[in-house]
């Protein structure tokens, strides 16, 4: 006790009790939920009656007595494999040409950012006026140029597509990070470049993308997240229609959860799900000693 109160007189403690508000949020908000659905993963728990210890039941009845669970964790592979790396492409591209020397630049930042900070279900209201099939604005403008565009809420082969092409409105913060690690690029690296002969293409893959390896490492594994997340867009778009053509994973355990009062069963898709993120996670961590680069690694080798 009297070294307690001579460290709590010095000032030891005293980031420490900082903190304690952050970490009480954790305990209860995040981690004791975590710990929780994981012990209810091996109950039968109906949200109104007596809970039931099932063990592995739950998982073992995801995977051979459920084609829902197959069919929607297809569709979440499907719609990621199209969703991360096309948002990371177009996130970069606006980030390249926001970071350009030109007037009006922070208006511009303002506008792209503007849309994440928009509710998700405001957005796909609008989205839904856009896919209208007969008097959405998209088809409008196809129908200008001679084109006839499909219904796409209501097609099986397009509306996965336009999910897709709806995310793509609400990426300002991966913009702004995309950004973020442009400008800490050092401008000489591009003049010594520009000196040797090196054109515009050779310098963004010998210099920004290598030097923007790490932004990009954080981008792709919060997107790879954010893809087998997405729950709110297709509950408001498409409720997972037309024929469950975007029945997320998500939306899955949801279901499970508060439309068929499985507490148990939707706790052990969830556990699942993270359990795949985990995986894809580590696998991408695995892969970035290949690909990502540090600056002052790279320094590290110029002086040896």
């Amino acid at each position: 006790m009297k070294e307690l109160a001579k460290k709590l007189r010095g000032g030891a403690l005293t980031p420490f009790l900082f903190l304690l508000p952050w970490l009480f949020g954790f305990v209860v908000f995040t981690f004791g939920p975590m710990v929780f659905s994981l012990v209810i993963s091996f109950f039968d728990w109906p949200i109104i009656g007596e809970a039931r210890f099932v063990g592995w039941d739950n998982y073992i009845g995801m995977f051979t007595d459920d084609p829902l669970f197959w069919q929607s964790l297809w569709i979440t592979f499907k719609f990621a494999l199209l969703f991360v790396p096309l948002n990371l492409v177009v996130a970069l591209l606006l980030a390249l040409l926001l970071n350009q020397k030109v007037r009006f630049t922070g208006f511009f930042r303002s506008v792209f950012y503007l849309p994440s900070v928009i509710s998700l279900v405001s957005l796909s209201m609008i989205w839904s006026w856009v896919y209208h099939g007969e008097f959405g604005i998209l088809n409008y403008l196809l129908s200008l140029i001679g084109i006839e565009g499909p219904d796409w809420l209501n097609s099986e082969k397009w509306a996965l597509v336009a999910m897709v092409i709806a995310s793509l409105w609400g990426q300002g913060s991966m913009v702004l990070i995309f950004l973020a690690g442009l400008k800490g690029i050092p401008t000489d690296l591009y003049e010594a470049a520009s000196i040797d002969g090196a054109g515009a293409v050779a310098q963004f893959f010998r210099i920004t993308i290598p030097l923007l390896s790490p932004t990009i490492l954080f981008n792709l594994i919060t997107t790879i997240i954010g893809a087998f997340q997405t729950l709110v867009l297709a509950m408001t778009l498409t409720g997972g229609g037309p024929l469950q053509s975007t029945y997320f994973y998500a939306m899955y355990a949801y279901d499970n959860a508060f439309k068929y009062f499985k507490m148990g069963y939707s706790a052990a898709n969830s556990w699942f799900m993270f359990l795949i993120i985990l995986v894809l996670t580590l696998l991408v961590f695995k892969s970035s000693a290949l690909w990502v680069f540090y600056e002052s690694e790279m320094k590290k080798e110029g002086t040896t």
